[in-house]
């Protein structure tokens, strides 16, 4: 394969699951069985936010885009590496991988910006009650998740189309079980000078300022809970953003363990289980963390459980 000539590029090498024989069946039945976990639980929310009419809510309509994206996220990961462990095989087509790792920026950089929402909208009902219906409405939040996923498409499509323009060396192994575009900017031959620079401005940019929004968010939330006098009070107030918190920390520590564990060490194989930490088992647990620690999701789920039993 000559170095510099893009066109000869035909596909990526994904980094194995294991390389023992054996544990393969039992790393193949783990994934699908959380891939079908988190689709399940995923839906289930979609589902009950829908067909109860008290859930028809700002928060509620948030946490089912959420949810919605979380399924995404995961569809574009999984499915590809189930295939690879039952195949025995570690290849992904050169077009595959790009289509992979567009639609992975999407809904990761999605997912960052409905947290910052989700944070936002915690805010207004804790810091301006009184005002929260006013501020707070469905044609609002309609108008913030679109805005969102235009930022998430545009910037997945521009760091796209850059990669269009790299050559690559005859080493296309991916230390990774899905493309990812920091890794794949590395195994590049020609200048990525560009590439880099904008992966850390984007990073910045659509990484840092939602992140803010979020610290910015809490820090007033913390503030308004703690002049508060009366203890009920307080614990209400910490529940109603506990399941958020929650989401938030184990979001972006996964997102954090995998660029600080590539940045720290040379092993692939630990940054390989951050990024499914980061990629497979968050959006698996954030509908756990919903459905468990909220009172009214767990209504609700109650209430389609009765719902589809009464129809079987």
């Amino acid at each position: 394969m000559n170095p510099g000539n893009q066109t000869t590029v035909s596909e990526f090498l994904l980094l194995e699951v294991t390389e023992d024989p054996k544990l393969k069946p039992l790393f193949f039945s783990v994934f699908l069985i959380m891939y079908l976990v988190t689709i399940l639980g995923n839906l289930l929310i979609i589902l009950s936010v829908s067909s109860d009419s008290h859930l028809h809510t700002p928060m509620y309509f948030l946490l089912s885009n959420l949810s919605f994206t979380d399924i995404c996220l995961s569809t574009t990961t999984v499915p590809k590496m189930l295939v690879n462990i039952q195949t025995q095989t570690q290849s992904i087509a050169y077009m595959g991988c790009l289509v992979q790792m567009c639609s992975v920026l999407v809904f990761a950089s999605l997912e960052n910006f409905l947290l910052a929402v989700m944070a936002f909208d915690r805010y207004v009902a804790i810091c301006h009650p009184l005002r929260y219906t006013v501020i707070m409405n469905i044609r609002l939040c309609s108008v913030m998740v679109f805005i969102s996923l235009l930022f998430s498409v545009a910037d997945s499509l521009f760091h796209s189309l850059m990669v269009l323009r790299l050559s690559f060396c005859t080493d296309l192994e991916i230390p990774l079980f899905f493309c990812d575009v920091v890794q794949v900017i590395q195994l590049a031959c020609s200048d990525k000078l560009i590439n880099n620079f904008l992966i850390y401005f984007a990073s910045s940019v659509f990484g840092g300022v939602p992140l803010l929004g979020i610290v910015f968010s809490y820090t007033q939330i913390i503030s308004s809970i703690m002049r508060k006098t009366s203890s009920s009070e307080k614990y209400k107030a910490f529940a109603t953003c506990g399941s958020h918190l929650s989401v938030v920390s184990l979001f972006y520590g996964t997102a954090f363990g995998v660029y600080i564990s590539s940045a720290v060490t040379d092993s692939s194989r630990m940054t390989a289980v951050a990024s499914v930490m980061y990629t497979v088992v968050t959006p698996m647990a954030n509908s756990f963390i919903y459905s468990l620690r909220n009172r009214d999701m767990k209504e609700a789920l109650r209430k389609l459980a009765c719902r589809i039993s009464s129809l079987l």
